[in-house]
Parts: C-alpha cells; sequence; structure tokens
C-alpha cells in the first residue's frame, strides 16, 4: 500500500483536472443525444446521432490519435527540463494538423455513399448525412485542440484543459438550444443544429487552450515565441512514428463500434438508439480510466526523461489501481439501476428496456475495459504504442465483430449480440495488456527502457 501511496498524490494531481476534462468531452455528446432525444421522433434522432457521431469519430480519431506522440516527447523532454524541445514538438504537431484536416475532411465525405447501400431506415439517414455534413467542419479546430492539449499536459498543466472542456459544455448546450429547437434568433434546424453546435464548441476549445499557451510563455518565458516556427520534417516523423500505431488502434477500436452500430441500425430505429444510449453511457465511465491514463503517460514520462526507473513503475500501478477501482464501482452501478440511467436520455418505455438490457453486458467489461485505457497510457509514455494497437487488431475484429455478428444475427441475440462479442474482446484485450505492462515495468529495472536524455527527441 505504501508503495502505490507515495505516488497517488501527485498522480491524482494530476489526472483529476484531465479526468474531469475528459468527462467534459463526453458530457458534450451525451447533452447532444439528450437534447435531440426530446424531439417528436426519439428514436430516429438518437439513431441519427449515434450513427453520425460513430462514422465521424472513425476518420477524425486516426488525426487525433496522431498527436498521441505529443505525450511521449513533450512528458519526457520536460521530465529532462529541455522546454525547447517541448515547443519544437508543439510547432510540428501544428503542422501536422495544418495537413491532416483536409485529407480527413475528404475521407469523411467519403461515408454517404456507403451509408446509402445500406438499406438505414429513411428517417435516420436523412438526420445522420446531414448531422455529418456539420460537424465535418470541426476536424480542423479539433485536431489543433488535440496538440495544445498534449503539450500543456506534457508539462504538468492540465487545469487550462479542464477549464476548456467545462466551459465548452456551456457553448454546447446553448447552442443546442438556439439550433435544435430555434432560439436566440436562429431557425429550428433539428438534429442538423446539434451538429454545428458540436462545430462552434470544438473552434471554442482550441481558441482557449492557444490563448492559454500564448499566456504561459508570456508570463513565464518559456522560450515559445522563440521557436522556430518553420516545419521540422524529422520531428514531424517522429511524431507519426510514435502517433501512428496509436491513431491505428484508435481508429480500429472506434471503427469496431462505428461497425456495430451500422450493423445494429439494421434492427431498426429502437435497437439503434438503444445502442447509442448505452454506448454514450458505457463511454462516459471509461473517460474516467482514459484520463488517469493520460497521466499514467506523463507520470511514466517523466520518470524515464530523468531515468527513475522506479518512479515510472510505481507511476503505472498505482493509475492502475486507480482505474480498476473506479470502473468496478461503474459495473455495480450499470447492474443495479440501469432504467435509471436510460431514462435520462428517452422517455420512451420500449427503448428504455432495450438500453437497460445493453448495460447489463456493459458491466461485465467494466473492469476490464478501465485496465486496458490505464495500461495503454503507460504503455505509451515507456514509448510503447505498438502493442495496444496490435491487441485491438486481435481481438475487436478477430474475436469479439465476428462472434458478436454470430450472435446477433444467427442466433437471435439481437444488438445484445454484438454487445456480448464486443465484451468478450474488452476482457482479452484488458488482460493481456495488463501482462504486456508487467512486462515492460520489468524491463525498467534493467535499463532496457531508459532514454537517452529526452527519448529520440534530438530530431
Amino acid at each position: 500500500m505504501r508503495y502505490i501511496a507515495e505516488e497517488a498524490r501527485p498522480m491524482l494531481a494530476l489526472a483529476t483536472p484531465i479526468v474531469l476534462a475528459e468527462l467534459g468531452w463526453m458530457t458534450m455528446g451525451v447533452v447532444d443525444t439528450m437534447m435531440v432525444g426530446r424531439q417528436a421522433s426519439s428514436a430516429v434522432a438518437i439513431g441519427a446521432v449515434s450513427l453520425g457521431s460513430i462514422l465521424y469519430y472513425v476518420v477524425a480519431i486516426f488525426g487525433t490519435g496522431l498527436m498521441l506522440g505529443l505525450d511521449t516527447l513533450v512528458s519526457r523532454s520536460y521530465g529532462a527540463g529541455d522546454l525547447k524541445d517541448a515547443h519544437r514538438s508543439l510547432v510540428n504537431g501544428v503542422y501536422l494538423s495544418l495537413a491532416l484536416a483536409p485529407v480527413l475532411m475528404g475521407a469523411l465525405r467519403m461515408w454517404e455513399p456507403m451509408l446509402r447501400s445500406l438499406h438505414i431506415q429513411q428517417p435516420v439517414l436523412d438526420q445522420a448525412i446531414p448531422y455529418l455534413r456539420a460537424i465535418n467542419w470541426s476536424t480542423l479546430p479539433l485536431l489543433l485542440y488535440f496538440v495544445f492539449r498534449r503539450y500543456l499536459q506534457g508539462m504538468n498543466l492540465a487545469k487550462p484543459v479542464m477549464f476548456s472542456l467545462i466551459s465548452a459544455n456551456l457553448v454546447n448546450v446553448a447552442g443546442n438550444w438556439a439550433f435544435v429547437y430555434g432560439h436566440l434568433g436562429s431557425r429550428a434546424m433539428g438534429t442538423v443544429g446539434s451538429g454545428w453546435a458540436t462545430c462552434i464548441s470544438r473552434v471554442y476549445m482550441a481558441s482557449v487552450l492557444l490563448a492559454y499557451c500564448v499566456y504561459y510563455d508570456l508570463r513565464y518565458k518559456t522560450g515559445l515565441r522563440d521557436a522556430s516556427r518553420w516545419p521540422n520534417m524529422p520531428r514531424v516523423w517522429k511524431l507519426v512514428s510514435l502517433g501512428f500505431p496509436a491513431a491505428t488502434q484508435l481508429g480500429l477500436e472506434v471503427g469496431v463500434f462505428a461497425v456495430a452500430t451500422a450493423l445494429i441500425a439494421k434492427l431498426g430505429a429502437v435497437a439503434l438508439a438503444s445502442h447509442q444510449i448505452a454506448l454514450t453511457t458505457a463511454s462516459f465511465t471509461y473517460m474516467v480510466p482514459l484520463g488517469i491514463g493520460s497521466a499514467a503517460a506523463v507520470r511514466v514520462g517523466h520518470a524515464l526523461g530523468r531515468r527513475d526507473a522506479d518512479a515510472a513503475s510505481r507511476a503505472g500501478w498505482t493509475a492502475l489501481a486507480l482505474g480498476a477501482g473506479f470502473m468496478s464501482c461503474a459495473a455495480i452501478v450499470f447492474w443495479v439501476v440501469p432504467g435509471a440511467i436510460v431514462r435520462v436520455y428517452s422517455p420512451d418505455p420500449v427503448v428504455i428496456r432495450a438500453a437497460s438490457g445493453l448495460l447489463f453486458v456493459a458491466a461485465f467489461f467494466q473492469l476490464f475495459d478501465g485496465l486496458q485505457a490505464v495500461a495503454t497510457g503507460a504503455l505509451r509514455g515507456a514509448g510503447d504504442t505498438r502493442t495496444p494497437m496490435i491487441c485491438s487488431v486481435s481481438f475487436y475484429w478477430l474475436v469479439g465483430l465476428p462472434l458478436g455478428s454470430f450472435l446477433c444475427f444467427h442466433l437471435g441475440w439481437g444488438a445484445a449480440g454484438l454487445w456480448t462479442g464486443l465484451c468478450t474482446a474488452l476482457i482479452l484485450i484488458g488482460s493481456t495488456l495488463l501482462y504486456f505492462w508487467r512486462r515492460k515495468e520489468r524491463s525498467f529495472a534493467a535499463g532496457e527502457a531508459a532514454p537517452k536524455g529526452p527519448w529520440a527527441a534530438r530530431t
């Protein structure tokens, strides 16, 4: 216990604002679902947001995942006391975002013909495509937000990230109220109005973090203004080489849920709405270990930057204990009061009954979902972004999705069958990543993972 207690306080000091930021991020999706769910056709509107959102994130998450290389580079540079190198990573992250945005936006437009070929109910499709087009315009501010966020977190500055997301929720609520239902001089746009509210919120988030980066440099004279404004291709390549496995892993993870959503859409609006509610709820609890995992990446990176193997090991295990504890509590809540949770989203009794059944399944994978989120962050801090990617490919796509499809369509389990398959995959991923973290932290003591200065940062 003392081993963990020594790290718990600094870990919580960093993780708490990051967790609140992640919850703020997820709350935006919850608000969107709740606001559109109060329209006349609740199941259709929720289903459209579900379909549009998940397809957007399949593409966008790859771009934001590329920025995760900043966790490793900035945190290790900061741990070694080399702020100039951290600034270099920030500048090149911005250039990478500017190059990626038009590519991702073009890829997102290619979803439309695919959607039309899936025989999805026309009312759902008529709302999902305009919603997807609206949030597509938020791609560049979303990428820039992630660059500024990873830079600030890597320098132990998580509170501005928390503020940007919590306050962005107020912007999003006001935008939904105005655009969905026609207030503040706006016409009622219905579901697509929620997409425009999200777009405006993301512009706001990126602007707040940019302003804080400038303010912090002016106040503390960190040297950011003196950093080279020119792109450095070796550094861009380093970001891509570190971020690509993480981006692929996230893309595959979101992608499997996108395929599941498209398959469930074939079962009708009620099944799709219940899937969206359960997925949003499970994603909300997932934000806590995800935030703890981000803090673990920074704490492990800082420790390795100063070549303290014991501290790196302690940071990882402390984060895993915190994540596992929270998700165990979440599982109990899912088992005990699923109906009360679903009523927050929709008053439809048919939707409530269907979504409650999916939350029962979700309760079984909560612990393992938490373990995989934290272990992924700890491994990223140690420079390993490939192992989580391989696990996602192996278990989500080769085990979870085929098993879920079989249970759903061949055995007639419906949406619960797909969720059972994904539950099985998450249990395998969480267990496997825990094993690989154990191997990695043992290598610290042997000096195998100790960096030479800021790890690979002199490029």
